[in-house]
């Protein structure tokens, strides 16, 4: 079963029996804490800069009226 949607389900029952209901939080935390980068939280203003480029990017085509 390995590799199927079956075998996945499988998989995290175990995880889960064995190392606890919680198994996926403890790891995600753990890897979120790991991480020294900063990223955009280090610098908000960076971040709101990059947030107003996307915005001004409009995916959608202009509408001719």
């Amino acid at each position: 079963m390995a590799g199927t949607k079956a075998g996945g389900q499988a998989a995290a029952a175990t995880n889960k029996a064995k190392y606890g209901a919680d198994f996926y939080a403890k790891i995600g935390a753990a890897g979120g804490k790991k991480g020294r980068t900063g990223g955009f939280f280090a610098n908000r203003e960076l971040a709101r800069q990059a947030g107003a480029k996307g915005g001004r990017i409009s995916r959608r085509t202009k509408k001719t009226a």
